[in-house]
């Protein structure tokens, strides 16, 4: 959560979307630690099951706000880097030449 709220603060899609993954990487590691606790004795198998899905759904309700930011992004620089021309400015542009 940590990471997510500190990517959230950068006020930056770009930004946001790496401190995601960060945080993608950590229910990673919490999934990692429930197997070292299940093996351990430390968790029951209903305990670790239960911790484990909840981990997998975080991981994947992250992915699909990556994706998102990640296709928002695509739009966004597309606008900005192709200017778009309505076929009156292209004529007007065009007539303009042959005036000269």
């Amino acid at each position: 959560m940590a990471n997510i709220a500190e990517g959230f603060a950068r006020r930056s899609s770009k930004e946001f979307t790496q401190f995601l993954f960060i945080g993608m990487s950590s229910a990673a590691e919490v999934q990692s630690h429930l197997y070292i606790a299940l093996d351990q004795g430390y968790l029951s198998r209903p305990a670790f099951d239960s911790i484990y899905a909840q981990a997998d759904k975080t991981s994947r309700i992250i992915s699909g706000l990556i994706k998102y930011l990640r296709t928002k992004q695509t739009r966004e620089t597309r606008q900005t880097s192709s200017p778009s021309l309505s076929p009156g400015h292209a004529r007007s542009t065009h007539q303009g030449s042959l005036k000269q």
